[in-house]
């Protein structure tokens, strides 16, 4: 069986990747922006291209029987590029999908669909309120997958929360590099809401659930998080304690950092976005109830669990890093004035 997958140099993908691997898949195919320059890359057929590019799809996607699309412009990217990616480059995708009689189409979305809601947890069934230009585009992306379901294609649709784990940088390395260097971190708020995490091994098992188990019950669209986590403040701590230096998390008032940060944000001397900021004191969860029933899916990872898990992967890779623009998740982000904050803590 030949699986393709889209956005295949990135966070995800690689980690997909090493999973199918070890699970005996030995047909894997991909497109993307980035070159693919994991060890992996003898063992799959890559083509570096574009996904708005329909001959470039057409060309990567030949002989496939599964797709798997991870690709999206994250929230960083410009409107246009987020738009023309994560709606028109899926509708292409899609498209192709369906000319060549691809069984299944599993398409990774966001949480980022239900915009801020009023309340937790989160059903697949609640209101999709779309914030900004991301999170706009994830509920129209969504929108083109149900077109194709119409149309009889097999195609789940999975919403996980933030997920992390080996290869993933972008801004949990601003913390993790905080925390190896021995400094208190500050926390946007008191620390006491639940912000629910996933590691990347769950969303793989996740992700292998709607490739295997019967059509009828994966043409669907599911959340996916961990099962276990507790506070921001306790989930964080746990990557201070295992830095061993007595460290803390440091809460701060809401109301003047958010102000702080979206002044310095305009002034381009922040690597955050409004959405991470903006959310960084509220809870965020969602059910994961019916995953857990008709994927089966048992994550094996709590919150500090997948953070310690993502830990260690820095550590032991942190001497090979280069700091990127904060548009991807494969490298860290420039921390521009936080740099300086870091001094005080």
């Amino acid at each position: 069986m030949k699986i393709y997958i889209t956005g295949i140099s990135g966070f995800l993908s690689i980690n997909l990747v090493r999973y199918l691997l070890n699970k005996g898949y030995n047909q894997i195919a991909g497109i993307d922006l980035v070159d693919f320059t994991y060890p992996e890359r003898p063992k799959i057929e890559f083509l570096q291209g574009d996904i708005r590019d329909p001959d470039a799809v057409r060309q990567s996607m030949k002989g496939a029987e599964i797709v798997i699309h991870t690709a999206a412009a994250l929230p960083l990217y410009s409107p246009e590029d987020i738009y023309t990616t994560d709606v028109v480059g899926t509708r292409i995708v899609l498209q192709q999908a369906y000319e060549y009689g691809v069984k299944r189409f599993i398409h990774i979305s966001s949480t980022a669909v239900y915009g801020v809601p009023d309340h937790h947890p989160i059903y697949e069934d609640d209101p999709l309120i779309g914030v900004g230009p991301y999170g706009k585009a994830k509920i129209q992306a969504e929108e083109v997958c149900l077109e194709f379901r119409e149309k009889g294609m097999c195609v789940p649709i999975l919403r996980p929360k933030s997920f992390i784990g080996p290869e993933r940088l972008g801004v949990f390395a601003i913390f993790y590099e905080w925390a190896s260097q021995g400094k208190n971190f500050p926390m946007i708020g008191w620390g006491t809401n639940r912000y629910q995490l996933l590691d990347v091994e769950d969303l793989c098992e996740a992700i292998y659930a709607c490739m295997t188990l019967d059509e009828a019950v994966v043409n669907d669209t599911f959340n996916i998080g961990a099962a276990e986590f507790t506070t921001m403040k306790q989930d964080y701590q746990a990557v201070l304690d295992a830095a061993g230096f007595g460290k803390r998390i440091i809460p701060f008032p809401a109301a003047p950092v958010v102000l702080a940060l979206k002044i310095l944000e305009r002034l381009k001397l922040s690597p955050l976005y409004p959405w991470i900021y903006e959310t960084a004191s509220k809870d965020s969860f969602v059910s994961i109830e019916k995953a857990q029933q008709k994927l089966g899916f048992q994550p094996r990872y709590s919150n500090q669990q997948a953070l310690l898990r993502n830990y260690q992967w820095y550590l032991e890779n942190r001497d090979t890093f280069s700091e990127g623009e904060g548009i991807t998740h494969r490298q860290p982000w420039k921390q521009k004035a936080l740099k300086l904050v870091k001094v005080f803590f």
